[in-house]
């Protein structure tokens, strides 16, 4: 066969998986978008989830999900920048480095099924943080961190040697080197593993069951008292996420409109993801273009 035809009909079959990926995607969004938008107003965003009546919203689930998210990441990101650090800039290649690859590897592969249950026994009961925030933001550490510290390692690693190379020859130390030429430039990478950890936070439900809790207690919004039981930043309350409202409206809610709520409610999670993604890619480039002087 002529080597162009062949070089044409491989570009034509690649656009076509790309196409067919796209499509899908743009069929399960725009799918959850239709049955959820039109039940999405102004009341249900800011009233409380009613257990028997009808008419609830999702006011306290939304926060929770956003509490959660902020306060992983609080926890998450530190370990996880310098993880991939000493990955990329500092660790030998020699039997511990593997070992510490291999178990990054093992933790991204458990169910979160598992850590939850593992989150549970050790959180809950041994460590007695009871189900609260604190305890889903710790396991949803297990999920964060290898997805975090791979995607730094690899925006580190993908840096020129000669950036690296030039800020050496300018006298720069090894630590001034990392910090003002090789992190600014590759933070488009690690701005991808963020998002992508913060997309699984919103969604996750299992490990947050057996962690955060199934329940949303009413908190008053104007207490801003990290220690009072009632306050809505307390991270030892336990608080059911959008995600997990979403599964139990569809699994054993007596609420007469279980199923608007919970497309209502799936929309609403997709429409944050895709605010959250779109803001922390205009954040993200605001700083790479402030950090590295690019136009």
């Amino acid at each position: 066969m002529n080597p162009k035809r062949t070089n044409n009909i491989a570009t034509g079959v690649i656009y076509g998986l790309v196409g067919i990926v796209v499509l899908i995607l743009l069929f399960l969004i725009g799918y959850i978008l239709w049955n959820g938008v039109p039940n999405i107003s102004w009341h249900f965003l800011t009233s409380s989830a009613q257990a028997f009546s009808s008419g609830g919203g999702i006011r306290d689930q939304l926060f929770n999900s956003l509490y959660l998210l902020v306060l992983t990441l609080l926890i998450s990101f530190p370990i996880a920048l310098g993880s991939g650090i000493y990955l990329a800039e500092y660790a030998p290649d020699d039997w511990f480095t593997s070992l510490i690859r291999t178990t990054i590897e093992v933790l991204s592969s458990l169910p979160s099924v598992v850590v939850g249950l593992f989150g549970y026994l050790f959180l809950v009961i041994q460590l007695k943080l009871s189900f609260s925030i604190l305890s889903g933001a710790i396991a949803l550490t297990f999920f964060n961190l290898p997805l975090l510290t791979r995607s730094i390692e690899e925006s580190l690693n993908s840096v020129s040697n000669l950036q690296k190379q030039a800020g050496m020859s300018l006298g720069l130390s090894d630590w001034r080197t990392i910090t003002k030429i090789i992190l600014p430039v590759g933070l488009p990478g690690i701005l991808t593993g963020v998002i992508l950890s913060a997309g699984r936070v919103f969604g996750e439900a299992a490990a947050l069951i057996y962690t955060a809790g199934q329940s949303a207690p009413t908190v008053d919004y104007g207490n801003w008292n990290l220690f009072d039981p009632s306050s809505f930043l307390n991270p030892m309350r336990p608080a059911e996420t959008l995600a997990v409202h979403i599964w139990k409206l569809n699994t054993e809610s007596v609420t007469p409109d279980a199923h608007l709520i919970s497309s209502a409610s799936s929309a609403v999670l997709i429409i944050v993801i895709l605010a959250f993604n779109l803001g922390a890619r205009f954040i993200g480039n605001w700083l790479y273009k402030k950090m590295t002087a690019t136009r």
